[in-house]
């Protein structure tokens, strides 16, 4: 009653092709993401002028990517309060990120980004602030 499949799945790919091309492990993908979002948010950073927290920023860009961030040159044009929602958004992700990867460094510059950016928004200004 019961026969056994004698043809190999089509859903598998043959043993030699997985060598065909890169693979990288979810420590160096942690990496990839946590740069994006720090680069997106050192990006936001620059517009609003706050170089202190850029250079910060930069420098953990550097250590994850292996290379200098391009930096953005001035202000675009958008409102602050619009560059303080975005910032805390992307603050907010970075944070996520590194607290997976275990980068307490990063997470606890993302989290004083985000209170940086909610005082912002609040109308405060924290003096100090990473």
């Amino acid at each position: 009653m019961y026969e056994p499949i004698r043809t190999k799945s089509v859903h598998r790919m043959a043993d030699d092709a997985q060598s065909a091309y890169p693979h990288r492990s979810r420590e160096e993908e942690l990496d990839i993401q946590l740069a994006g979002h720090l680069a997106a948010l050192l990006a936001v950073t620059d517009e609003l002028g706050d170089t202190e927290a850029g250079d910060l920023l930069a420098r953990q860009v550097a250590r994850l990517r292996g290379a200098p961030p391009a930096r953005h040159s001035g202000p675009g044009g958008a409102p602050a309060r619009e560059l303080h929602r975005r910032a805390h958004a992307l603050a907010g992700r970075a944070l996520v990120v590194a607290a997976s990867r275990a980068d307490t460094v990063v997470a606890i510059l993302a989290a004083g980004r985000m209170d940086a950016h909610t005082a912002a928004l609040a109308g405060e200004t924290l003096v100090g602030a990473p």
